[in-house]
């Protein structure tokens, strides 16, 4: 959606990147995905159309904001993943919420098999990305934003620990985080902290590595000096860093998908797939009929 609130005389060179974002917009919601900012801004860096810094990030946002005021970009087109309205949610009648029932009903999946799967990720900007992913597989995905608080990880640990002692399950955690001091100090936090509190999950860093760093040559960033974990990261890897924002969104859903398919046992995936789209079909029935079905059963019903 495009409206124009403002009147606003843009440079040419400001007009031609407007046109560049629109169409990386265009591209990738093509593909059912859509982007935040710092997506959008690396998409550009990676194309070689602006800079890769700091104050490029910020005039990109400021155009950005700009262009959506002038009805250049659509509203739609561009996230902000951590602000959200809540609220409760309303319906029009007992027939329409009966119909909401037929996408929202999902058997688990994964009851049935032998493996509890998770797929982490660090940034919160991501978990749609992360999300649109696991939502196809019907895995459990958790934002870390950052480091994990002391008390999402103690609580994941009891979550994991009911896998393994109730359910008989193998706990598997499939992380992504930044290729940076904290970023990969990260993966080995969640490692330790879980252990310490009685849980030892298969654990495997799906990304950012440096193998997909030389496959995809996403742009680098200076690594932060006043990061504590500085010297011992460029003492291994060098003075670059590299964020996962940079990653194209199919890679990462890709990466997710092949790691968790390899959990799967495809038998009992189809047989719980089975069984749902039989009982969503009855759900469907019963909201096409809801008036002849309240006129038997209601108020003023036999």
């Amino acid at each position: 959606m495009k409206i124009c609130y403002k009147e606003i005389r843009f440079r040419k060179e400001s007009l031609r990147l407007i046109e560049r974002v629109n169409g990386i917009i265009e591209e990738y919601q093509s593909k059912g995905y859509s982007l935040t900012l710092r997506q959008v801004y690396y998409q550009l860096v990676a194309r070689d159309v602006i800079p890769n810094n700091e104050r490029s990030y910020k005039n990109l946002g400021s155009l950005i904001s700009d262009a959506r005021m002038s009805g250049l970009i659509d509203w739609h087109a561009i996230e902000d993943r951590t602000r959200n309205v809540r609220g409760n949610q309303h319906w029009k009648d007992p027939a329409h919420i009966i119909q909401a029932t037929v996408h929202s009903l999902r058997y688990d999946k994964w009851a049935d098999q032998d493996y509890h799967v998770e797929v982490w990720v660090e940034k919160d900007a991501l978990v749609g990305v992360v999300g649109q992913a696991c939502q196809k597989l019907d895995v459990r995905y958790f934002s870390c934003r950052g480091y994990v608080s002391q008390s999402e990880m103690w609580a994941a640990a009891q979550r994991l620990e009911r896998a393994e002692k109730w359910q008989r399950k193998q706990t598997v955690i499939l992380h992504l985080g930044d290729h940076d001091p904290s970023g990969i100090d990260m993966s080995r936090d969640i490692v330790d902290r879980l252990e310490l509190f009685g849980v030892s999950p298969e654990f495997r860093r799906l990304a950012l590595n440096m193998d997909q760093i030389e496959e995809y040559g996403p742009p680098p960033n200076p690594t932060k000096l006043t990061d504590s974990r500085a010297t011992a990261y460029i003492d291994k890897y060098g003075y670059e860093c590299w964020e996962l924002d940079a990653l194209q969104p199919e890679v990462i859903e890709k990466l997710i998908t092949d790691n968790v398919l390899e959990f799967r046992d495809w038998e009992r995936f189809d047989d719980v797939v089975a069984r749902e789209e039989v009982d969503q079909d009855v759900l469907r029935a019963v909201s096409v009929n809801w008036q002849e079905i309240q006129e038997q059963y209601g108020p003023d019903g036999e």
